[in-house]
Protein backbone atom coordinates (compact mmCIF):
# COMPACT_ATOMS: atom_id res chain seq x y z
CA UNK A 1 0.00 0.00 0.00
CA UNK A 2 2.73 2.62 0.93
CA UNK A 3 4.51 1.74 -1.97
CA UNK A 4 1.39 2.03 -4.62
CA UNK A 5 1.08 5.40 -2.58
CA UNK A 6 4.80 6.59 -3.28
CA UNK A 7 4.24 5.30 -6.60
CA UNK A 8 1.07 7.31 -7.79
CA UNK A 9 2.77 10.74 -5.78
CA UNK A 10 5.91 10.28 -8.36
CA UNK A 11 3.56 9.71 -10.78
CA UNK A 12 1.92 13.00 -10.10
CA UNK A 13 5.02 14.99 -9.38
CA UNK A 14 6.80 14.26 -12.35
CA UNK A 15 3.53 15.31 -14.76
CA UNK A 16 3.67 18.53 -12.59
CA UNK A 17 7.55 18.73 -13.67
CA UNK A 18 7.21 18.24 -16.71
CA UNK A 19 4.48 20.67 -17.41
CA UNK A 20 6.08 23.30 -15.68
CA UNK A 21 9.53 22.80 -17.53
CA UNK A 22 7.07 22.80 -21.00
CA UNK A 23 5.99 25.76 -20.02
CA UNK A 24 8.81 27.54 -19.20
CA UNK A 25 11.00 26.34 -22.59
CA UNK A 26 11.21 28.76 -25.27
CA UNK A 27 8.25 27.59 -27.74
CA UNK A 28 11.46 26.17 -29.80
CA UNK A 29 12.81 24.36 -27.52
CA UNK A 30 9.95 22.57 -26.50
CA UNK A 31 9.10 21.69 -30.02
CA UNK A 32 12.34 19.99 -30.62
CA UNK A 33 11.76 18.42 -27.09
CA UNK A 34 8.63 16.87 -28.36
CA UNK A 35 9.87 15.32 -31.78
CA UNK A 36 12.47 13.72 -29.61
CA UNK A 37 10.18 11.92 -27.37
CA UNK A 38 7.50 11.55 -31.09
CA UNK A 39 10.76 10.00 -32.22
CA UNK A 40 11.32 7.63 -29.22
CA UNK A 41 7.52 6.25 -28.74
CA UNK A 42 7.48 6.11 -33.01
CA UNK A 43 10.58 3.26 -32.65
CA UNK A 44 9.12 1.16 -29.81
CA UNK A 45 8.03 -2.20 -30.91
CA UNK A 46 4.89 -3.20 -30.05
CA UNK A 47 1.64 -2.11 -27.73
CA UNK A 48 0.47 1.01 -29.07
CA UNK A 49 2.90 1.26 -32.34
CA UNK A 50 0.83 -2.13 -33.37
CA UNK A 51 -2.71 -0.75 -33.09
CA UNK A 52 -1.64 2.21 -34.35
CA UNK A 53 0.04 0.95 -37.81
CA UNK A 54 -4.06 -1.32 -37.77
CA UNK A 55 -5.34 2.17 -37.37
CA UNK A 56 -3.98 3.60 -40.06
CA UNK A 57 -4.14 0.55 -42.38
CA UNK A 58 -8.49 1.20 -42.21
CA UNK A 59 -8.07 4.55 -42.44
CA UNK A 60 -5.85 4.50 -45.48
CA UNK A 61 -7.63 1.22 -47.14
CA UNK A 62 -10.57 3.64 -47.27
CA UNK A 63 -8.97 6.13 -48.67
CA UNK A 64 -7.93 4.87 -51.80
CA UNK A 65 -9.09 2.04 -54.06
CA UNK A 66 -5.53 0.35 -52.91
CA UNK A 67 -7.35 -2.56 -50.27
CA UNK A 68 -4.08 -3.19 -48.51
CA UNK A 69 -2.36 -0.05 -47.99
CA UNK A 70 1.67 -0.60 -48.10
CA UNK A 71 3.48 -1.37 -45.17
CA UNK A 72 6.39 0.84 -45.67
CA UNK A 73 3.74 3.80 -46.46
CA UNK A 74 1.75 2.57 -43.03
CA UNK A 75 5.11 2.79 -40.94
CA UNK A 76 5.84 6.30 -41.99
CA UNK A 77 1.99 7.54 -41.38
CA UNK A 78 2.79 5.90 -37.52
CA UNK A 79 5.90 7.88 -36.98
CA UNK A 80 4.07 10.76 -38.18
CA UNK A 81 1.35 9.97 -35.84
CA UNK A 82 3.22 9.71 -32.35
CA UNK A 83 5.36 12.80 -33.54
CA UNK A 84 2.23 14.57 -33.59
CA UNK A 85 0.66 12.93 -30.27
CA UNK A 86 4.19 14.48 -28.59
CA UNK A 87 3.23 17.94 -30.18
CA UNK A 88 -0.18 17.28 -28.62
CA UNK A 89 0.94 17.26 -24.99
CA UNK A 90 3.36 19.63 -25.39
CA UNK A 91 0.78 22.54 -26.76
CA UNK A 92 -1.23 21.35 -24.09
CA UNK A 93 1.36 21.53 -21.55
CA UNK A 94 1.79 25.10 -22.80
CA UNK A 95 -2.00 26.23 -23.68
CA UNK A 96 -2.67 27.42 -19.67
CA UNK A 97 0.39 29.83 -19.87
CA UNK A 98 -0.74 31.22 -23.56
CA UNK A 99 -2.36 34.58 -23.13
CA UNK A 100 -5.88 34.89 -24.82
CA UNK A 101 -4.79 37.35 -27.64
CA UNK A 102 -2.03 34.87 -28.76
CA UNK A 103 -4.55 31.81 -28.84
CA UNK A 104 -6.81 33.83 -31.22
CA UNK A 105 -4.04 34.55 -32.87
CA UNK A 106 -2.92 31.18 -33.52
CA UNK A 107 -6.78 30.29 -34.18
CA UNK A 108 -8.62 29.77 -37.64
CA UNK A 109 -11.84 28.69 -38.50
CA UNK A 110 -12.20 27.33 -41.69
CA UNK A 111 -15.58 26.71 -42.63
CA UNK A 112 -18.86 26.90 -40.05
CA UNK A 113 -18.48 29.04 -37.35
CA UNK A 114 -21.43 30.53 -38.28
CA UNK A 115 -23.24 27.01 -37.48
CA UNK A 116 -21.80 27.66 -33.90
CA UNK A 117 -22.80 31.54 -33.30
CA UNK A 118 -26.49 30.05 -34.57
CA UNK A 119 -26.82 27.24 -32.25
CA UNK A 120 -25.72 29.74 -29.03
CA UNK A 121 -28.25 32.21 -29.98
CA UNK A 122 -31.09 29.83 -30.15
CA UNK A 123 -30.13 29.24 -26.43
CA UNK A 124 -31.29 25.40 -26.63
CA UNK A 125 -27.53 24.36 -25.59
CA UNK A 126 -25.13 22.85 -28.23
CA UNK A 127 -23.87 19.35 -27.98
CA UNK A 128 -20.32 19.46 -29.81
CA UNK A 129 -19.12 16.01 -31.06
CA UNK A 130 -15.43 15.60 -30.92
CA UNK A 131 -12.99 13.08 -32.21
CA UNK A 132 -9.43 12.71 -30.59
CA UNK A 133 -7.86 14.70 -33.50
CA UNK A 134 -5.39 17.76 -33.49
CA UNK A 135 -6.00 19.48 -30.36
CA UNK A 136 -9.65 20.05 -29.00
CA UNK A 137 -8.17 21.94 -26.22
CA UNK A 138 -7.04 24.77 -28.40
CA UNK A 139 -10.13 25.06 -29.86
CA UNK A 140 -11.89 25.34 -26.19
CA UNK A 141 -9.57 27.77 -25.07
CA UNK A 142 -10.46 30.05 -28.35
CA UNK A 143 -14.43 29.07 -27.92
CA UNK A 144 -13.81 30.10 -24.02
CA UNK A 145 -12.75 33.82 -25.08
CA UNK A 146 -15.15 34.06 -27.94
CA UNK A 147 -17.94 34.03 -24.87
CA UNK A 148 -18.45 30.50 -25.37
CA UNK A 149 -17.15 28.35 -22.42
CA UNK A 150 -16.97 24.48 -23.29
CA UNK A 151 -18.23 21.50 -20.37
CA UNK A 152 -16.92 18.54 -21.32
CA UNK A 153 -16.48 15.33 -19.80
CA UNK A 154 -13.38 13.21 -19.10
CA UNK A 155 -11.88 9.68 -18.45
CA UNK A 156 -10.88 9.71 -14.72
CA UNK A 157 -6.87 9.24 -14.43
CA UNK A 158 -4.86 7.84 -11.38
CA UNK A 159 -3.98 9.09 -9.21
CA UNK A 160 -6.37 11.96 -8.00
CA UNK A 161 -4.05 14.36 -7.28
CA UNK A 162 -2.91 14.08 -11.48
CA UNK A 163 -6.30 14.29 -12.57
CA UNK A 164 -7.42 17.33 -9.95
CA UNK A 165 -4.20 18.86 -11.37
CA UNK A 166 -5.33 17.98 -14.84
CA UNK A 167 -8.60 19.32 -14.00
CA UNK A 168 -7.39 22.74 -12.98
CA UNK A 169 -5.30 23.00 -15.71
CA UNK A 170 -8.47 23.12 -18.25
CA UNK A 171 -10.43 25.46 -15.91
CA UNK A 172 -7.19 27.90 -16.72
CA UNK A 173 -8.09 27.52 -20.21
CA UNK A 174 -11.63 28.30 -19.88
CA UNK A 175 -12.38 24.18 -19.90
CA UNK A 176 -15.01 23.04 -17.55
CA UNK A 177 -14.26 19.16 -16.76
CA UNK A 178 -17.01 16.83 -15.41
CA UNK A 179 -15.06 13.26 -14.43
CA UNK A 180 -16.63 10.07 -16.47
CA UNK A 181 -18.91 8.49 -13.66
CA UNK A 182 -22.37 8.48 -12.47
CA UNK A 183 -22.98 11.47 -12.34
CA UNK A 184 -21.03 13.02 -15.62
CA UNK A 185 -24.55 12.62 -17.40
CA UNK A 186 -26.71 14.64 -14.70
CA UNK A 187 -23.84 17.71 -15.29
CA UNK A 188 -24.20 17.09 -18.99
CA UNK A 189 -28.07 17.83 -18.72
CA UNK A 190 -27.99 20.50 -16.83
CA UNK A 191 -25.40 22.10 -18.58
CA UNK A 192 -27.35 22.02 -22.06
CA UNK A 193 -30.68 23.23 -20.27
CA UNK A 194 -29.19 25.73 -19.12
CA UNK A 195 -27.88 27.04 -22.57
CA UNK A 196 -24.70 25.85 -22.83
CA UNK A 197 -22.11 24.59 -25.16
CA UNK A 198 -20.88 20.64 -23.94
CA UNK A 199 -17.91 19.13 -26.39
CA UNK A 200 -17.89 15.44 -26.38
CA UNK A 201 -14.71 13.53 -27.02
CA UNK A 202 -16.73 10.29 -28.78
CA UNK A 203 -14.51 8.19 -31.06
CA UNK A 204 -14.02 5.67 -28.43
CA UNK A 205 -16.31 3.87 -26.24
CA UNK A 206 -15.07 3.51 -22.71
CA UNK A 207 -17.65 2.23 -20.85
CA UNK A 208 -18.14 -0.72 -23.50
CA UNK A 209 -22.38 0.30 -23.62
CA UNK A 210 -22.43 2.08 -26.67
CA UNK A 211 -24.05 1.94 -30.40
CA UNK A 212 -23.00 -0.38 -33.59
CA UNK A 213 -21.84 1.79 -36.11
CA UNK A 214 -19.33 0.97 -39.26
CA UNK A 215 -16.64 2.78 -39.02
CA UNK A 216 -13.84 2.83 -41.63
CA UNK A 217 -15.22 -0.08 -43.03
CA UNK A 218 -15.83 -2.11 -39.82
CA UNK A 219 -18.45 -2.00 -37.21
CA UNK A 220 -17.21 -1.23 -33.79
CA UNK A 221 -19.12 0.82 -31.03
CA UNK A 222 -19.55 4.49 -30.24
CA UNK A 223 -20.90 5.84 -26.92
CA UNK A 224 -24.25 7.01 -27.49
CA UNK A 225 -23.85 10.17 -25.37
CA UNK A 226 -23.91 12.90 -27.76
CA UNK A 227 -27.43 11.53 -29.71
CA UNK A 228 -28.92 10.45 -26.65
CA UNK A 229 -27.97 13.75 -24.58
CA UNK A 230 -29.53 15.54 -28.29
CA UNK A 231 -32.43 13.86 -28.01
CA UNK A 232 -33.43 14.09 -25.11
CA UNK A 233 -32.59 18.16 -24.17
CA UNK A 234 -33.39 19.09 -28.23
CA UNK A 235 -30.07 20.56 -28.05
CA UNK A 236 -28.21 21.39 -31.47
CA UNK A 237 -25.79 19.05 -32.42
CA UNK A 238 -22.99 19.61 -34.85
CA UNK A 239 -19.21 17.79 -34.85
CA UNK A 240 -15.74 19.65 -35.05
CA UNK A 241 -12.82 19.61 -35.02
CA UNK A 242 -9.22 21.18 -34.46
CA UNK A 243 -6.15 20.32 -36.49
CA UNK A 244 -2.29 21.54 -35.55
CA UNK A 245 -1.10 23.30 -38.44
CA UNK A 246 -0.39 24.81 -40.43
CA UNK A 247 2.89 25.69 -38.65
CA UNK A 248 2.07 26.63 -35.19
CA UNK A 249 -1.38 27.45 -35.86
CA UNK A 250 -4.41 25.23 -35.33
CA UNK A 251 -7.57 25.11 -38.03
CA UNK A 252 -10.92 24.55 -36.98
CA UNK A 253 -13.92 23.07 -38.52
CA UNK A 254 -17.33 22.76 -37.57
CA UNK A 255 -20.32 21.31 -39.26
CA UNK A 256 -23.67 22.29 -40.07
CA UNK A 257 -26.11 20.59 -37.44
CA UNK A 258 -26.62 16.66 -37.49
CA UNK A 259 -30.75 16.25 -38.16
CA UNK A 260 -32.20 14.85 -34.67
CA UNK A 261 -35.33 14.70 -35.76
CA UNK A 262 -37.52 11.85 -34.46
CA UNK A 263 -37.78 9.22 -37.14
CA UNK A 264 -38.44 5.90 -35.75
CA UNK A 265 -37.83 4.21 -32.06
CA UNK A 266 -35.18 6.14 -29.57
CA UNK A 267 -32.85 3.24 -30.13
CA UNK A 268 -33.02 3.67 -33.64
CA UNK A 269 -32.71 7.41 -33.84
CA UNK A 270 -29.72 7.50 -31.36
CA UNK A 271 -28.11 4.65 -33.73
CA UNK A 272 -28.84 6.71 -36.89
CA UNK A 273 -27.48 10.29 -35.66
CA UNK A 274 -24.35 8.05 -34.19
CA UNK A 275 -23.60 6.53 -37.25
CA UNK A 276 -23.95 10.26 -38.76
CA UNK A 277 -21.43 11.36 -36.45
CA UNK A 278 -18.95 8.40 -37.21
CA UNK A 279 -19.50 9.36 -40.78
CA UNK A 280 -18.13 12.64 -40.14
CA UNK A 281 -15.63 11.92 -38.29
CA UNK A 282 -14.41 9.38 -41.13
CA UNK A 283 -13.93 12.50 -43.41
CA UNK A 284 -12.31 14.85 -40.31
CA UNK A 285 -9.89 11.80 -39.46
CA UNK A 286 -9.02 11.21 -43.52
CA UNK A 287 -7.80 14.25 -44.16
CA UNK A 288 -4.54 14.81 -41.28
CA UNK A 289 -4.54 10.63 -40.28
CA UNK A 290 -1.04 11.15 -38.27
CA UNK A 291 -3.25 13.48 -36.15
CA UNK A 292 -5.81 10.87 -34.78
CA UNK A 293 -4.45 10.19 -31.21
CA UNK A 294 -6.15 6.93 -30.68
CA UNK A 295 -3.59 4.01 -29.43
CA UNK A 296 -6.02 2.41 -27.71
CA UNK A 297 -7.87 -1.08 -29.19
CA UNK A 298 -11.32 0.61 -31.09
CA UNK A 299 -12.53 -2.45 -33.07
CA UNK A 300 -13.41 -5.69 -31.79
CA UNK A 301 -10.72 -7.54 -33.96
CA UNK A 302 -7.79 -5.29 -32.27
CA UNK A 303 -5.65 -7.30 -30.08
CA UNK A 304 -5.48 -5.91 -25.86
CA UNK A 305 -2.83 -3.83 -25.31
CA UNK A 306 0.21 -5.13 -22.95
CA UNK A 307 -1.82 -5.93 -19.58
CA UNK A 308 -5.42 -5.58 -20.67
CA UNK A 309 -7.52 -8.33 -20.03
Amino acid sequence: MAESTAKSKATYWVYRALGGALSALPEPAANLAAAVVGEVLARRRFGPKELSARHLTRVLATASPVASPDPDLVRRWSRRAFRAYARYWVEGARLPATGIAEVNQRMMVERGYEHLEAAMAAGGGVVMALPHVGSWEWGGAFLASEGYPMTSVAEVIEPPELFKWFIDQRRAMGLTIVPLGADSASAVLTRLREGGLVGLLCDRDLQGHGVNVEFFGEETTFPAGPATVALRTGATLITAVVYSGPGRDHTAVISAPISTERTGSFRKDVGRITQEIARHFEGYIRRSPEQWHLFQPNWPSDPPLPGEN
